[in-house]
């Protein structure tokens, strides 16, 4: 693989699409070429260059996926500025406090987004809040550059690759959402690392449903398309069944997702001509293998899919011969490490049902031992550093177990542990059991107090649309497990029709409630619920 020249910039990126008349975007009724794309993020940039103040120039924007937000990401990578992306299912204290901390010094909102902002207290005056929907956000414009466009290109070669380009935060299912920094330099590097990988060309044609305020949408769909001057197709937000009718329409080739869209689209009705399309890749994380393998079979399509961390530094890759339940391979260097002793975990053992024997000594967390210089930092907050880099190495708060072969199994979140009859079980690979069950579309397993000692097992079981509970199915299916553990069978079981999400499907499990009212409860050592 060609490494990118160490000071190119997504800036860059974007000006060398300044005179690329093929078609750039694709958004409802209307198309724009890529020199008009660079023309209306240069119009942008302008008006940022006047608005400009002194401090950290981080600006906000809170918009849906439509042609303006796209505008608005190049022309702050042409003026050097950092993006924030306000994230619109946090409301109230949680938004002011997303905006306040990340020092924005502008907000750009839509008509979908105005509403959350009002009452409170960003710190951004009326004049640096700019409304896209207001008809005088066009004189704003008219007015921020002059006809002849003298200027922010010209500028791109003045933009540092250390820039910070884009806070993007962190999900936020376990604690308070962090601001990863990403930097010019380091989307420049994965547009191209993703072009390479994935053999895209200018003849591709990006689906990019994913909401842009997550790093997803950007680093997956974007960037590779500004990279290679292939065609962007946005949807103000994602539809399952929309998505073959789009696909189709404009040619679509290339998807990204996180979390369960691929799910939702194999939730509609399957058509005997749904591999009648012209989809080459799905690529995205967090989806099941079950779904991973239906999705491709039926669409026709290669699904890869990783484990990655927003922050960079943690890659983790299926291939091929990558064993069932398995995240893959990572490059040499990512290992599982106890945190206490700092050696590596001795390889996971499994007894002839496929159960794991030695969790207490090969689970660990994923450590990069030499991917510290890839780690870019947290928007002011250096206690998250601190714990992120530590002994010289990248820590990244998930746990796993690896064979034998290298293949790396998720384990769940640091912390994610239960202590049931003195053994110690990680979470993930009780949900990955569970999640078979066909009435289950996801599930989320949480400690509660064990009334003698330790912990018990409650799994939460978010319902398939339409699915009804029969606990003779559900007992019959765990008795047919052969991977079961004994630890792992949950004393209670609650069912939900939606488990708590983030904005890209990510489960919260902090805002689940773990109380026993209304739970079904294990009848002894049986399978029965009652």
């Amino acid at each position: 693989m060609t490494a990118p020249a160490p000071d190119l910039t997504f800036a860059r990126l974007v000006a060398d699409r300044a005179e690329d008349d093929a078609t750039a975007l694709w958004f409802e009724e209307r198309s724009w070429t890529w020199r008009e794309v660079v023309v209306e993020a240069r119009v942008r940039a302008g008006l940022l260059e006047q608005l400009r103040v002194d401090g950290p120039w981080h600006v906000g924007l809170a918009m849906e996926n439509t042609a303006e937000h796209l505008f608005w990401w190049c022309a702050a990578a042409l003026a050097g500025a950092t993006v924030v992306g306000i994230n619109p299912t946090r409301r109230g204290p949680e938004l002011e406090r997303d905006i306040t901390f990340t020092r924005c010094q502008a907000l750009v909102v839509d008509d979908s987004r105005r509403p959350l902002l009002a009452g409170l207290a960003t710190g951004v005056p009326p004049e640096r809040t700019l409304h896209v929907d207001d008809p005088t956000h066009a004189e704003r414009l008219a007015a921020a550059v002059p006809g002849d466009l003298p200027l922010p290109l010209a500028r791109a070669d003045d933009v540092a690759a250390g820039t910070a380009y884009s806070l993007v935060f962190t999900s936020g299912t376990t604690s308070a959402p962090k601001a990863v920094i990403c930097t010019q330099g380091r989307l420049a590097r994965i547009a191209v690392q993703q072009v390479e990988r994935r053999a895209l060309t200018s003849d591709d044609v990006f689906y990019v449903v994913m909401p842009m305020f997550h790093s997803n949408a950007i680093m997956a769909g974007i960037a590779p398309a500004v990279r290679t001057g292939g065609t962007v197709v946005l949807r103000r937000r994602f539809s399952a069944s929309g998505w073959l009718p789009d696909v189709r329409r404009h040619g679509v080739t290339f998807f990204n997702y996180v979390g369960k869209p691929l799910h939702y689209v194999l939730a509609t009705p399957e058509r005997p001509d749904d591999a009648d399309n012209p989809l080459r890749v799905a690529f995205g994380n967090e989806a099941s293998e079950r779904d991973i393998a239906e999705f491709s079979r039926r669409f026709d399509c290669q699904v890869v899919d990783s484990f990655g961390s927003s922050e960079g530094e943690i890659r983790i890759m299926r291939t091929s011969d990558t064993p069932p339940g398995s995240l893959g391979r990572a490059p040499e260097g990512t290992v599982v490490v106890d945190p206490e002793t700092l050696e590596e975990c001795p390889p996971a053992r499994f007894d002839d049902a496929g159960v794991l024997v030695n969790a207490d000594e090969a689970v660990g967390e994923i450590v990069n031992k030499t991917g510290a210089a890839l780690f870019e930092g947290y928007w002011d907050n250096p206690e998250a550093d601190a714990s992120r880099l530590r002994h010289g190495w990248v820590w990244s708060g998930d746990l796993a177990y690896r064979d034998a072969d290298g293949f790396f199994y998720f384990a769940g979140r640091a912390g994610d542990w239960l202590r049931v009859d003195g053994e110690n079980v990680a979470t993930a690979p009780v949900e990955r059991l569970l999640g078979r069950f066909p009435a289950f579309s996801s599930v989320a397993v949480l400690a509660v107090p064990d009334e003698a000692v330790g912990d018990a097992v409650l799994a939460v079981a978010e319902l398939e649309p339409r699915a009804s509970f029969d606990a003779d199915a559900f007992a019959d299916f765990l008795a047919a497990q052969p991977d079961l553990g004994t630890t792992w069978v949950p004393r209670y079981l609650r069912l939900v029709d939606a488990l708590p999400r983030t904005a890209t499907s990510k489960v919260v499990k902090r805002d689940i409630d773990a109380g026993l009212d209304g739970v079904l409860v294990r009848e002894g050592r049986s399978y029965r619920y009652r």
